[in-house]
């Protein structure tokens, strides 16, 4: 049985490795850079989809820990305008739960518990890799090298493994986000606490958004998007700058950032949607690897968990496999084009003027 290597230990590596391990591939690592699965604190929520990442956890026999784990009510949505105004309010009444929100911390401990006892290999930053017989040895920042019949980059946005595949780059969308945590948000910041609600805010004004949610330990987690050239740097004071490009916004949204653990810079890129390359015989990828596109659909990490049960259904239903990844990669571009068009639309009208207007007919198409 062949050797599968993934790089990459997030939402969409880990889900690929447990589904190759339930479908009988015995031989499976993950190689991850985090030093281990405590190094960093996880991200927002997650809304699962049923056709995306809710098919993949079921494939995957972990329905049972997700129930568990998920939280109710998190994905109740409250649209705000810059001046604090509540223009819809899903806690108002009855939502049927068709997208459970799970934060991305529980999330991937349940990946991680369900692997093998040595599936995920920490510390161990991709370097590069070069052909060894039929296969690749692949080579990491540690100085640790691992032979694999198969590669599969799984490892972001910034993917080293994608050049292997194609020279095709993104392109820059014309904005950047910040994205920032408050910590005890209840007590250093208790009236967006409690606008919050356990749930979501999405915020529109002077076509910016500001998108808060809650996590089950307590923290706040907020994006600032907002137009910008592709080398946009913070200079100078944090409150300053959000005083001046964010001026007139009601006062309580400042606390956010006057209350901030630290604020990561995200330039916001997406792949062409007509990419195309011929595939190869035993390298492929998934999720912002193969497709980055911006956030504002919410299918990212859902996209990537589809990914990775179509690739695994796929190597397990075909012997050769550049002919599993061929009719995987087919399959995944042309849904991931139809992805990104949808999503540079919203990504566009969100940061518009009539913003408000076309977040209420999203909602109302939930």
């Amino acid at each position: 049985m062949k050797k599968i290597a993934i790089v990459g230990g997030g939402p969409g590596g880990l889900t690929l490795a447990r589904l190759l391990q339930v479908k009988g591939f015995p031989s499976v690592q993950v190689y991850e850079r985090d030093l281990d699965k405590d190094a960093r604190v996880q991200g927002a929520t997650l809304d699962l989809h049923e056709e995306s990442g809710l098919a993949a956890l079921q494939e995957g026999l972990l329905m049972e820990p997700f129930i568990a784990n998920y939280r109710p009510g998190a994905d109740k949505i409250r649209v705000m305008d810059k001046n604090a105004h509540i223009l819809a309010d899903e806690h108002a009444g009855e939502k049927e739960e068709s997208r459970p929100e799970i934060d991305r911390g529980p999330l991937r401990k349940i990946l991680l518990e369900s692997l093998a006892e040595d599936t995920v290999i920490w510390d161990s930053q991709f370097a590069g890799m070069e052909r060894s017989g039929d296969g690749w040895l692949l080579s990491f920042k540690n100085g640790m090298t691992a032979y694999a019949d198969v590669v599969v980059g799984a490892d972001g946005a910034n993917s080293k493994i994608r050049s292997f595949i194609t020279p095709i780059k993104p392109f820059f969308v014309g904005m950047t986000v910040l994205e920032g945590s408050v910590y005890d948000a209840e007590n250093l910041v208790p009236e967006m606490f409690e606008l919050v609600k356990g749930g979501k805010l999405f915020i529109f004004g002077d076509s910016k958004t500001l998108i808060v949610s809650a996590k089950g330990d307590g923290t706040l987690s907020f994006y600032a998007g907002f137009k910008s050239e592709a080398d946009w740097a913070l200079k100078g004071d944090l409150l300053d700058w959000y005083r001046a490009e964010f001026k007139g916004w009601a006062p309580v949204y400042e606390t956010l950032f006057a209350n901030v653990a630290g604020m990561i810079t995200r330039p916001q890129y997406c792949m062409p949607l007509d990419q195309d390359w011929e595939a190869l015989p035993n390298v492929t990828m998934l999720g912002d690897a193969a497709h980055l596109m911006p956030p504002y659909a919410g299918e990212g990490v859902n996209m990537a968990m589809l990914d990775a049960l179509e690739l695994s259904r796929s190597l397990a239903n075909e012997k050769d496999v550049q002919v599993a990844i061929a009719a995987y990669e087919q399959k995944m571009r042309k849904t991931a084009s139809a992805m990104a068009a949808m999503t540079l639309e919203q990504t566009e009208v969100l940061h518009s003027s009539g913003a408000i207007g076309s977040m209420m007919k999203i909602m109302g198409q939930l």
